[in-house]
């Protein structure tokens, strides 16, 4: 009873984001909200898995400068034992007043997972970034930079253990649309830590979308995670909705 709440709870948000909605950030849109709500159930004689994922965000874009605030909550059991708990948060910001394609981002970060073992993580840093292709239906971009990481992490099932280091973070990401219909997004980190060589995060995010409307769109996601120095990662396949404005 109480996943089905859950469930009902996640179907009914949408529904507070109607009304007119944009593709994309133009001179006269300043303003994006985004909410996906996706998640997978196997239900068989030996028990009952479930993986519920949402996320919510909202963007603020002017002539010179973006800032993104997301969130991302990842729940699930399998067999009556916890599988994922995992929480981020991300503030990050873009200074476009530079080079034609090419711009500087900050970016301040929050961690906590049960599948990675992380009890809590903060990431902080800064970079630069190119956009490699910069077209309304196609986005190429590569960027790179530092991050201050400090940690508290569970080594294994006893061992717990607070430290920081400095990681060098490069990201990969991209974003297609085809015939205004069928969208597919990436964007996948490998964040090194600069002292320590077994010391490396993973991070990839991957969807494919296809459009129903405007601000509504059935949308399949795949998620990799690998934080080697707890020696844990995880795989994740949903699929459900996203919900996405654009407004004055």
């Amino acid at each position: 009873m109480r996943i089905k709440t859950i469930a009902l709870h996640l179907a009914l948000l949408p529904m507070f984001f109607t009304g007119k909605t944009f593709a994309q950030f133009t001179d006269s849109t300043h303003y994006r909200v985004n909410y996906t709500s996706s998640g997978s159930i196997n239900k068989t004689g030996d028990g009952t898995a479930y993986l519920l994922n949402n996320s919510a965000g909202i963007g603020i874009k002017k002539k010179n400068i973006s800032l993104n605030f997301n969130n991302t909550w990842i729940y699930g059991r399998q067999r009556d034992a916890l599988t994922n708990n995992d929480f981020s948060t991300a503030l990050d910001f873009n200074l476009y007043k530079t080079f034609p394609h090419f711009f500087f981002w900050g970016l301040a970060n929050y961690n906590t997972s049960y599948s990675l073992k992380i009890n809590n993580q903060l990431l902080a840093g800064l970079g630069a970034a190119y956009n490699i292709v910069d077209k309304p239906n196609a986005w190429l971009n590569i960027s790179n930079g530092i991050l201050y990481d400090k940690s508290d992490l569970m080594l294994n099932d006893t061992a717990r253990e607070d430290y920081h280091t400095y990681r060098n973070s490069l990201r990969i990401a991209f974003k297609f649309t085809i015939n205004k219909l069928i969208v597919l997004e990436s964007s996948s980190f490998l964040q090194n830590s600069l002292n320590k060589g077994d010391d490396y995060i993973i991070r990839s995010n991957n969807s494919l979308s296809f459009k129903m409307s405007k601000w509504l769109a059935l949308t399949a996601a795949l998620g990799y995670n690998r934080q080697n120095r707890t020696k844990s990662e995880n795989l994740l396949f949903t699929y459900g909705l996203t919900l996405e404005k654009y407004f004055k």
